[in-house]
């Protein structure tokens, strides 16, 4: 006897696919990770990154511009510092005319309803490469979390909607959100890195703003002793919840495709929306395979943002989102 239900009935064309997908992308589901530089009529490729840039000011604008075109209404912001600017405690983290500051100004009066998100962590400003202050060889919270609170208020007073802290430190979402509160900043938002695993995907981004540890005694050699170890589960629930707990209003789990298992026990976890970071070595492989002409670009770019979504993620960052927009229109 033949099967009463047939499953392929409802894979026989492109229609009807379409019409039962359970899963779909749109622009709405993508934030934009843009790389800033000093100087003015600066469009660098990243050579680790084929096809994606650091932006003078002047040029973000048009990036900004273009973005919105195309259906993008969210930019996650990243500042690549002068090394003469760089120390252990961040300074220039905190100049009101800083590169960061200034540029979530350009952004907003470029386009006041683009969404404005800023990494708040101190490897870009920092001396050693690291998310922290570095003393006797270790990196100290508490302290760190002062200086993480004032760099988040910072980038409020220039207009940033939500501050995003990337840097792991134990309790940085309490006295970043309480820091706001005493200042007025109620409707600012914090997205917090929850679940960022000290992952060997992150080199592509290091190689943009210049950010990984340095290799000189007395200080860590990595980040494992802060981002989570790649082998633990339950520990990715902990830490969200934790956030959650102290403030945070979107949580995030960094990198995508190799902890989509986190993603979606985060997701029948928590009631707030949940991120997840699609980081630049997975957008480096991809683009390298194609080059080879070993995969098909386009296909496998579809293939992993969904996978993303359907593991739970209500927001992707990606740097893919402009090539993503582009085909679906």
């Amino acid at each position: 006897m033949y099967p009463l239900r047939r499953h392929r009935r409802l894979r026989q064309s492109e229609a009807i696919r379409a019409l039962v997908r359970e899963t779909t992308i749109n622009p709405n589901d993508f934030l934009v990770p843009l790389f800033v530089v000093e100087g003015k009529g600066v469009k660098e490729e990243i050579a680790s990154m084929p096809n994606y840039y650091r932006f003078s000011l002047d040029l973000l604008e048009k990036e900004v511009k273009t973005l919105w075109k195309l259906g993008l209404k969210a930019v996650l912001l990243f500042v690549k510092v002068p090394d003469n600017l760089k120390d252990n405690s961040g300074t220039e983290a905190l100049n009101p005319e800083g590169l960061m500051q200034r540029a979530i100004m350009t952004v907003k009066n470029t386009c006041p309803d683009m969404l404005v998100m800023t990494d708040v962590a101190l490897d870009p400003y920092s001396s050693f490469g690291h998310d922290g202050i570095v003393h006797g060889g270790q990196i100290l919270n508490d302290e760190t979390n002062s200086i993480l609170a004032e760099m988040s208020l910072s980038h409020a007073q220039a207009g940033a909607d939500f501050v995003a802290p990337s840097d792991m430190m134990d309790g940085r979402i309490f006295e970043i959100r309480s820091l706001l509160e005493d200042e007025g900043f109620h409707n600012t938002g914090i997205m917090s890195y929850s679940a960022k695993y000290a992952s060997g995907f992150y080199g592509p981004f290091r190689d943009a703003l210049d950010s990984a540890p340095v290799d000189i005694k007395d200080v860590p050699k990595d980040k494992q002793t802060y981002q989570m170890d790649p082998a633990n589960r339950m520990e990715a629930i902990r830490e969200t919840q934790m956030d959650i707990d102290e403030g945070a209003d979107i949580v995030m789990v960094k990198p995508g495709l190799a902890y989509l298992d986190i993603v979606r026990d985060i997701k029948n976890t928590v009631d707030v929306p949940v991120a997840v970071y699609q980081v630049s070595g997975e957008y480096a492989m991809l683009k390298a395979a194609a080059e080879k002409g070993w995969l098909d670009h386009d296909a496998v770019m579809m293939e992993q943002l969904i996978s993303i979504k359907r593991a739970g993620a209500n927001i992707i960052a990606s740097y893919f989102a402009k090539d993503v927009v582009k085909l679906l229109s």
